[in-house]
């Protein structure tokens, strides 16, 4: 909703389970997650990565089996039904299809249809088996409550990612992410995609909203700690459990985003810039 000169939305992350291969549960599970979080009050929602196919293919093939296009994927109509039914932007992953490439992408789905898709630009491990390296740049997406931009997981871990997307005017960022555990990682610490995404937010003066997956898959362990963060670098949703599905839910104002890269009379994050020395 918007008032005057103010952008304020409700966002969830949506923490879930994906099985392997089992498109039809995963789509009808995330459907169902969807649904709880418009009734929590949320407009604008995230959900994981490859969150309708599950993550560790065995082959390029069945990574190609389980993949489909933008324009007309079944799981893509299935979720612009439940946005036009519910008036929400869902930014959701999934394995897309142009012609015989593949890419690990997030498709932006808003009310009156597919808004676009981001392909994921830094691939991890054996993604590099399956996919090609994303060709769209960070496209921005607008909406009637402000401008979106993707990044999917390990993007994050490139500071470039960030200040594309606030140099085109992103007013947060949305990451569906499957993240795994980090060499070396302290027990007592965040873990470090969540100081990943605080930085990043702060630095760029932008809301963050990233929704992991949990659970184990064919061996690898997920991280979970989803969570949502203010464009100082706060968070306001999460992190969430480890293991457990969950849906965050907070209410921002996507205006602080303008607002706050401005950090006090002299300060502003992108326009301190020095170009002329890096």
């Amino acid at each position: 909703m918007t008032d005057g000169n103010e952008s304020r939305v409700g966002v969830a992350c949506i923490q879930m389970q994906p099985e392997i291969g089992a498109k039809a549960r995963n789509v009808a599970h995330s459907v169902g997650l969807i649904e709880e979080a418009h009734a929590r009050g949320a407009r604008l929602i995230v959900l994981p990565e490859l969150c309708n196919s599950g993550y560790v293919f065995e082959s390029r093939e069945e990574a190609f089996a389980l993949s489909e296009r933008l324009a007309d994927g079944s799981t893509i109509g299935t979720w612009a039904a439940v946005a036009a039914r519910l008036g929400v932007t869902l930014v959701a992953g999934f394995a897309e299809r142009d012609g015989d490439a593949l890419y690990n992408a997030a498709a932006v789905i808003g009310p009156g249809g597919v808004l676009g898709g981001y392909r994921k630009m830094h691939l991890w491990g054996a993604e590099n088996l399956y996919f090609e390296a994303g060709n769209l740049g960070m496209p921005v997406f607008h909406t009637p409550f402000g401008r979106i931009a993707c990044a999917i997981c390990y993007d994050i871990w490139f500071p470039e990612v960030f200040r594309m997307a606030s140099g085109g005017g992103a007013d947060i960022l949305c990451v569906p992410t499957n993240w795994v555990p980090m060499p070396a990682q302290r027990p007592e610490l965040p873990v470090m995609a969540n100081v990943l995404a605080m930085g990043g937010a702060h630095s760029n003066g932008m809301f963050v909203a990233a929704a992991d997956r949990v659970g184990t898959e064919r061996g690898q362990p997920f991280l979970g700690c989803s969570l949502i963060v203010d464009s100082q670098g706060w968070p306001v949703a999460g992190p969430a459990s480890a293991t457990d599905e969950a849906i965050l839910v907070a209410g921002v104002n996507l205006s602080d985003a303008r607002r706050n890269r401005q950090l006090n009379a002299f300060n502003h994050v992108l326009r301190d810039r020095r170009p002329d020395v890096y």
